[in-house]
């Protein structure tokens, strides 16, 4: 068709193509069902809100059982603690007991000791045997001093050491007093003597110094 088509050829076809062509799918767009849409939407909104409270009991549920467990470990803690504090207890206790029954063989070594070294043969009883006597308690003498010696480094090794009392102040804390002397060249309240000595652990009391105290 061209500009020199008649105005009239022009109409014919327009008219024709109105005629044959089909524009109801123009107007068939699918209108949406507003009821339906709500309906699916309030549905969405109750399971959202159902979704919800079952998390939030989900949520409240781990909290309770995280607060239970942390509650249980609080209490298993201090159990271990009281449980450990009781074996250490009982552990310086059977210490304390094994010293204690060290110091008692201490003391009769110690003893046994002083007794051999202050014994002297009489002469008239032991005339031919007074040297071999002599060489004989010196020997025992010595083997008695190295055993007490190795006694107390067994004891300092256990931080166990003797107190130091003679020539000091009488000091209720770590003496016990047993006999009173009176010497005027010593000041009042003086350790005049060492009865049976006393020892500390860790700077604490493991058995108090027997002592003789100077009283003017």
């Amino acid at each position: 068709m061209t500009t020199e088509t008649p105005q009239g050829e022009l109409l014919t076809a327009l008219q024709h193509y109105l005629q044959e062509t089909d524009f109801a799918h123009l107007t068939a767009i699918d209108q949406p069902d507003l009821t339906a849409l709500f309906s699916d939407l309030a549905g969405l909104k109750t399971e959202v809100k159902a979704e919800s409270r079952q998390f939030k009991a989900t949520l409240d549920s781990l909290s309770e059982a995280v607060s239970t467990l942390k509650a249980d470990n609080q209490a298993l803690a201090e159990e271990l603690a009281k449980a450990n504090e009781r074996l250490q207890q009982q552990r310086r206790e059977d210490e304390r007991a094994l010293l204690l029954e060290w110091l008692d063989m201490y003391d009769r070594l110690d003893a046994g000791y002083r007794a051999v070294r202050q014994y002297r043969p009489v002469d008239g009883l032991f005339r031919h045997s007074k040297p071999q006597d002599v060489r004989f308690i010196a020997s025992v003498g010595e083997g008695q001093e190295i055993t007490l010696k190795r006694l107390e480094q067994m004891l300092q090794r256990r931080r166990v050491f003797a107190i130091d009392c003679v020539g000091q102040p009488f000091d209720a804390r770590t003496m016990t007093t047993l006999a009173i002397g009176n010497d005027p060249a010593q000041a009042n309240a003086v350790v005049l003597e060492e009865l049976r000595k006393g020892f500390l652990i860790d700077d604490q009391v493991l058995r108090l110094a027997e002592v003789k105290v100077n009283k003017l």
